[in-house]
Parts: structure tokens; sequence; C-alpha cells
């Protein structure tokens, strides 16, 4: 039975869009999913189903609304995609000290390549971003983190609705998990 990584975009971040795990966790089962297990409190899940991605994701989608009242958008990939892309993570991806490391999640219809171009060309100076499948590696140095395009992405709408991020180790337990 395939295994999913599911990622709520937007959960229990800032006091909003609260979620309790627990109950995230009994919701999905309910549903049908198995082997349920949710990791830190900001909307990672992993599960196992028969179910194809598109599926997943509606489900999921639909059981936050119906048990939370929330509309929150869910990217699900599969375990086996998140290892192949983290297998492709450039080199300098999680290297280098006082460096933030970013994994960006990309939300079907969307596609990576549309999020690079929306928002715009890299400022190499200031950060560095590749891209596998879904996943967008974005790494930039602390210290000019704020000059970078891609900690703006906020100010692209159509961007920004369509992704959730998660720092580098986070998604390396994911992936281990």
């Amino acid at each position: 039975m395939p295994r999913y990584i599911a990622l709520l975009r937007g959960v229990n971040v800032g006091g909003n869009n609260k979620i309790a795990m627990p109950q995230l966790k009994a919701a999905l089962e309910a549903r049908g999913f198995s082997r349920v297990v949710t990791y830190i409190n900001s909307g990672n899940v992993l599960l196992n189903s028969d179910w194809a991605e598109p599926s997943v994701r509606q489900i999921c989608e639909e059981t936050i609304q119906a048990s939370f009242g929330l509309a929150i958008a869910v990217c699900v990939i599969s375990a086996v995609d998140l290892a192949d892309a983290l297998a492709h993570a450039p080199v300098w991806w999680e290297a280098g000290e006082a460096v933030k490391h970013n994994a960006i999640f990309v939300i079907p219809p969307m596609t990576a390549a549309d999020i690079c171009t929306q928002v715009g060309e890299t400022q190499p100076d200031y950060e560095q971003v590749a891209c596998h499948g879904r996943v967008i590696f974005w790494s930039a140095p602390l210290k000019t983190f704020s000059r970078t395009r891609w900690s703006k992405i906020t100010q692209h709408k159509a961007a920004y609705a369509h992704i959730t991020i998660r720092n580098a180790n986070t998604t390396r337990k994911l992936t281990a998990l």
C-alpha cells in the first residue's frame, strides 16, 4: 500500500487555523487511511492508502473541512517521490552555516516551473534555487535573507496559494519516518 506525506498549508501558524494533531489523526483514520502518523504541530501527516494521490488530497481536504470547519489546502506527495526529490537535492542545499534551507512543495494544478516563473529570477548573490519534481529547493544566508526574491513569495498571491514550505530538517525527518 503506498505511503504518502500530506502537508497541510498554514496550519497552527501564528494562532491561525488551529488543528490538534491527535484529532486530525483520528479523523483521517475514520476516513480509511492507515498507519497515520503526525509529525510536529505544523500539519505534517504520513499515511497509507490505496487511493491515488489526487484522491488522497481531496479526501484530506474534505476531512479537514468536515471535522474542523477549515478550508485548508493540502499538498500530497508519495514517500517515493519525496525520497527521489531529496536524492536529487543540489549539493548546496543544507550546506553552510547561518543559511536557511527550505523545501517548497507545489500544490497541483501548479507546477514547480509555474511557481518559478511567477516568482521570477533568483538573486544569485543572495539565494540559490533548484527544482526536482514538485519540490523547489531554496537556500539563502540569514544575513541577506530579506533581499532574496523567494523570501517575498507572499507577494505573488497566485504562486503563494499553491505552495507550502518546510525547512530542511522537517523535510528530512518526514522522509526518514
